[in-house]
C-alpha cells in the first residue's frame, strides 16, 4: 500500500548490517515453542501447507538443527527430514512418505510437493528430523498440520469457502484475525492477498510510539539474510501458525514482501545509492518469499498463476509488481499511456486468454491492488471527459492512488472491453492492500454509471493490522470515517459499500447461483485476546455482474 496518501511515508532509512539483528532473532525464536532434542532440530515456525491440487498439496517446515542456526545466519548443517501425509491424525493410515533435506543454502526450510491424493479429501501431516523418521520413535517430531486437496477439476461442487486476508503488520497489532480463521473447520483455503510481511524498520510504519511489538531485524530488510529473519520472526506468532497449521494458504505478494510501492525496476522505498541495486534487492525478496512461503516453486520468479476447483471456480491470481511500470504522479495524463503496464504483456494475455476458456461458473481473480476506479471530480460526468482530454487529465478522473490499477488505465480498459466484448461472465475480483473494506461493480465506463453495464464485481478486504483511517488519524472509530465514506460513494457510484477503520477478514462462500463475502472485523488490533464479529455481507448473483447486501453472513 503507498502510506504516502496518508501524508505518514517513512522518512529514508540508514541501512545497518544484518548481523547487528542476531541477539533480537535469538530472544524472537527463543519465545517460539518448540520440540527440541537436547542440542538437536527443531521446528521452530510451525508447519503450513499450500496450493492445493486435486491430487497433490505443497508441505511446508522449517528446521532449526540447532540454537545458532537462526534464520538468515547461514549457520546449521544440513538435516535430512522426513514428511509424511495421513488419512488421520494418529497417522495409521499413511497416504505417502518422503524425504527431503534442510539446506543451509535455503535457509533449513523444507518443501514436499505430494502428488497421487484423492481429491476433495482432508489429510494430516508432519516432519521429523534427528533420526530415521517419525516411526523409529528417535526423531524430533513437527507440530501436525491438516490440510485439504481441490475437488478433481470437472467434479460437481456445490460449494466452495475461501478466508480473505491482507496486510499483516507484525509491529502494528495483533494477528488474531487469524486466530479466528483457523478456528473454523468449514474452510477449503485461506487466500492471502499480499503484504504478508512488511519491510520498514522498526518504528517507520506505525510510528514508534504505536508499535505494538518489536519486529526483526529492527532496520529496513535489504538484503537476503534480512528477507529471511523477517520472514522467520512472522512465523513465530502463535496465531499465524495456528492459520498454517489447519488450512491450506494460497498466497500472491504485493509491494511490502519487497519495498513500499514496488514496480519492476524500483520502489519509492528504495534508494540505489544507499540500498544496492534494485535488481539484487528483489532477487533477495523472491528467494526469501519462495523459501519461507507454501507456494510451489513451479512459479519460482513470479507468483502469477491458476488453481482449479470442480466445475464450480477457476482462482486466476496476479503478481502486480514484477512486470509494472514505473507509477505515474498524481494527477497528470501519464496514467491513461498505452505503453504502461501493470500486468505486463504476458501476464495480461494469460489472464485474458485463461478467463475466456474457463468453463468453471465462477471467475475469481486474486489481484493485490483494487481494480475499480476511485476519482473525486468536481465536474458533472459530461463534462469531466473532454475536458480531462483538453487539459490532459486522466480521462476517469483524477485519481486517487496510482499504484491501484487507476495509475494502469489502458490495461484496466482492455482488460474489462475483454469481460464485456467476449461475454466472460461471473467474475470477481478479489483484492487487498489498501487497508479498508470495500464491495464494487466494475463498471465499463465509470463517469456514466450506473446507466453503463457492469464488467464484473469486486470485494475488497481490509488489514489484518495495518493502519487505516481511524489509526492514521488517532482517532476513535466512525469518527471521520462516515462523512469520508459518503463522500467515496457520492463521487464513485459503483461502490456500494467501504468501511474505513475495521480490522479483520473476509469469508468467500461461493456456490453456484451466487459468491458472497462476508466481512468480520476484531474488536481491538492491539488486544492479542481480541474478538471478531460480523460486520457485513455482500453478494453477486450469476450472470448479474452486480453486488447487492445480504442481511446474515453464511452459516
Amino acid at each position: 500500500m503507498t502510506s504516502r496518501q496518508f501524508s505518514t511515508a517513512p522518512t529514508r532509512r540508514t541501512v545497518v548490517k544484518a548481523a547487528a539483528a542476531t541477539a533480537v532473532a535469538g530472544s524472537v525464536l527463543a519465545a517460539a515453542p518448540s520440540a527440541r532434542a537436547a542440542g538437536g532440530p527443531a521446528f521452530l515456525h510451525g508447519v503450513a501447507s499450500g496450493d492445493p491440487l486435486p491430487d497433490g498439496i505443497l508441505l511446508w517446515t522449517r528446521v532449526t538443527p540447532a540454537p545458532d542456526a537462526v534464520p538468515g545466519s547461514g549457520l546449521g548443517a544440513d538435516t535430512p527430514v522426513v514428511w509424511e501425509i495421513a488419512e488421520d491424525k494418529a497417522f495409521s493410515r499413511i497416504a505417502a512418505r518422503g524425504t527431503t533435506v534442510a539446506r543451509a543454502g535455503s535457509d533449513h526450510t523444507v518443501k514436499a510437493d505430494v502428488r497421487g491424493l484423492r481429491p476433495a479429501t482432508a489429510y494430516f501431516f508432519r516432519f521429523s528430523a534427528g533420526g530415521g523418521g517419525a516411526e523409529d520413535g528417535q526423531g524430533v517430531l513437527s507440530p501436525v498440520g491438516r490440510t485439504r486437496t481441490a475437488p478433481a477439476a470437472g467434479a460437481s461442487v456445490p460449494g466452495i469457502r475461501f478466508g480473505v486476508v491482507s496486510c499483516a503488520n507484525w509491529e502494528a497489532g495483533w494477528f488474531s484475525p487469524y486466530r479466528h480463521l483457523a478456528a473454523r473447520a468449514d474452510l477449503d483455503a485461506v487466500l492471502h492477498l499480499g503484504d504478508y510481511i512488511y519491510e520498514y524498520a522498526s518504528g517507520s510504519y506505525p510510528t514508534q510510539d504505536t508499535v505494538v511489538r518489536p519486529h526483526a531485524p529492527l532496520h529496513e530488510i535489504v538484503s537476503l539474510a534480512d528477507y529471511r529473519l523477517r520472514h522467520a520472526t512472522y512465523k513465530t506468532d502463535t496465531d499465524l501458525q495456528a492459520l498454517h497449521a489447519v488450512h491450506p494458504v494460497i498466497a500472491i505478494w504485493d509491494d511490502h514482501e519487497f519495498a513500499n510501492d514496488a514496480w519492476s525496476g524500483g520502489a519509492e522505498n528504495h534508494t540505489p545509492g544507499a540500498e544496492g541495486p534494485w535488481t539484487a534487492r528483489m532477487a533477495a525478496a523472491k528467494q526469501a518469499y519462495f523459501e519461507w512461503m507454501p507456494v510451489r516453486a513451479s512459479t519460482e520468479g513470479t507468483a502469477y498463476r491458476r488453481l482449479r476447483f470442480g466445475d464450480l471456480a477457476e482462482l486466476h491470481l496476479l503478481d502486480l509488481r514484477s512486470f509494472r511500470s514505473e507509477q505515474a504522479s498524481v494527477g497528470n495524463g501519464a496514467v491513461d499511456d498505452p505503453e504502461r503496464s501493470i500486468t505486463g504483456r504476458a501476464q495480461l494475455d494469460w489472464l485474458k486468454a485463461g478467463l475466456t476458456a474457463s468453463d468453471a461458473r465462477w471467475k475469481l481473480v486474486g489481484t493485490s491492488v483494487m481494480i475499480s476506479p476511485v476519482a473525486f471530480g468536481a465536474l458533472p460526468a459530461h463534462l469531466l471527459a473532454p475536458l480531462a482530454e483538453l487539459l490532459g487529465l486522466p480521462a476517469e478522473g483524477l485519481a486517487v492512488n496510482v499504484d491501484q490499477w487507476d495509475g494502469y488505465t489502458d490495461d484496466r480498459k482492455e482488460l474489462i472491453s475483454h469481460l464485456r466484448d467476449g461475454a466472460v461472465t461471473d467474475t470477481v475480483f478479489l483484492t487487498g492492500d489498501i487497508h479498508m473494506a470495500w464491495a464494487n461493480d466494475v463498471p465499463v465506463k465509470a463517469a456514466t454509471y450506473p446507466l453503463s453495464a457492469s464488467a464484473a464485481t469486486e470485494f475488497v478486504v481490509t488489514s489484518v493490522t495495518s493502519d487505516n483511517l481511524d489509526d492514521i488519524l488517532r482517532v476513535a472509530p466512525q469518527t471521520v470515517s462516515v462523512v469520508a465514506a459518503a463522500a467515496v460513494k457520492a463521487a464513485n457510484r459503483h461502490v456500494k459499500w467501504v468501511d474505513l477503520d475495521s480490522h479483520g477478514y473476509g469469508v468467500l462462500d461461493v456456490t453456484a447461483e451466487r459468491s458472497q463475502m462476508d466481512y468480520y472485523a476484531v474488536s481491538d488490533k492491539t488486544d492479542k485476546g481480541a474478538a471478531s464479529s460480523w460486520v457485513r455481507s455482500y453478494r453477486t448473483l450469476s450472470g448479474t455482474q452486480r453486488v447487492e447486501r445480504v442481511g446474515a453472513p453464511v452459516r
